[in-house]
This record gives C-alpha cells, structure tokens and sequence, in this order.
C-alpha cells in the first residue's frame, strides 16, 4: 500500500517545479519589455501581488508558524526573487515618474510595512503553532486568490497565456497535496487558482481572434509610456 506521506512528498516536489514554472512564466514579457525599452500596456500588479503572496506562504511555512511545510518555504523564497527582479524590470523601464513607478513604490512600501506589522503579530500575539496557522492561513488565502485573479483582462495580449496554464497546473497540484493531509488553508486558494486558471484561458480562447496583435502605433505606444 502507497504511503500517504510519500505520495504527498512526490506532489509537493512536482509542485515545486510546477510552480517554479508559474514563477518563470513572465520572463518572456520581461523580454518583450527589455526589447522594447517600455513596460507597454503591461500590467505590474501582478507581480507586486504576487510578492506580497510569496513572502505571505513564506511565513506561513515556517516551522514556528506550521510545521512540516519546508516545500511550500523553499519555492515561495525562490518565486519571492524572482517577483522582486521582475518589479525591478518594470521600475527600469517605467518612463520618468510616471503612475506605473508611483504604483511601484508605494506597493513595495506597503509590502514591506505590512510583512513587519504580520509578522510581529504572528510572533507576539499568537503563541502556538495552531493559531499561528489559522492567522496566516487565512492571509495566504486573501493574497493567493489576489495573485491568481490579478491578471485577469479583456486584453490577452497583455494576458501572458503561460502564466494561465501554469496557474490551473499549480492550483490542481497543491490542492491533492493539501487534501492528502488536509489542510484547508492550501485546499481553498489552490483550489481557486485552478478555477481562475481556466476563467483565463477561456478569456484567452474567447478574445484570441478579436486581439490586435500587431498594434504597435504611436498612439498605442505613447499611450503605454504615459500609463
């Protein structure tokens, strides 16, 4: 008879290279941004979203906060640098002090003041790992439905398609990791990221035809390097 804890330890490291993908899957719009020296119509929420999600699952994994969550650590610390290289991109080739800059740092700042005020309550008002759990459980679940419906748009061209594939790939894998050995705070988000995940690609298959691929005009460029 397959060991449970085995097979959860299989889909957690298939879950880590799924998510690892999750986390690359912007490096061909970085490209396109680097190439074209211009953020465009892209959009940075996500990534600071994402952030926020990273360094909240990061918490939540802690053997101090839930134990026996080491996987869910590693992979979240790993997509945490990669999220804070993408932001970096889009503050580089953000023109001037424009919205998308201002949106930048004022959403690094809030990340920042908000992961010291979570952590101090997490460390100094919860004093078991039990309740520790439930507090940050309940966070990863805001900020992790938060990175998975945050690129949701009309536009797909501004809708990377990889980044929605890997989402329902990511949401389907932890979700039979977490109901393994049930924990309903990976169960729920994942469980929506998965959902989200589809929503997307249907979004992508629905306006695909309609999607002005080549709209490269100057209106549309001056317009990418007011936003």
């Amino acid at each position: 008879m397959v060991n449970p804890s085995t097979v959860r330890s299989i889909l957690g490291i298939i879950g880590n290279v799924i998510t690892f993908g999750l986390f690359l899957s912007p490096v061909p719009t970085m490209y396109n941004i680097i190439k074209n020296k211009s953020v465009q119509q892209f959009s940075v929420d996500p990534y600071i979203a994402t952030i926020l999600n990273c360094v909240m699952w990061v918490i939540y994994g802690l053997p101090t906060v839930n134990p026996d969550h080491i996987l869910v650590v590693t992979i979240n610390g790993i997509g945490l640098g990669l999220e804070v290289i993408y932001v970096g991109i889009f503050l580089l080739y953000s023109t001037g002090w424009c919205l998308t800059r201002k949106r930048i740092t004022f959403g690094l700042i809030f990340a920042a003041i908000f992961t010291l005020v979570v952590t101090m309550i997490t460390f100094n008002v919860f004093h078991t790992t039990e309740k520790r759990t439930v507090f940050m459980g309940a966070l990863c679940v805001a900020f992790n439905i938060l990175m998975y419906f945050s690129p949701l748009t009309k536009s797909v061209k501004y809708m990377p398609f990889w980044l929605s594939l890997t989402n329902v790939l990511n949401g389907i894998c932890w979700t039979a990791y977490a109901c393994i050995h049930f924990d309903i705070w990976m169960v729920v988000p994942n469980g929506l990221g998965a959902v989200s995940g589809l929503i997307q690609l249907m979004l992508y298959w629905c306006y695909y035809k309609t999607t002005d691929w080549n709209d490269d005009s100057p209106d549309s460029l001056k317009h990418a390097k007011e936003v």
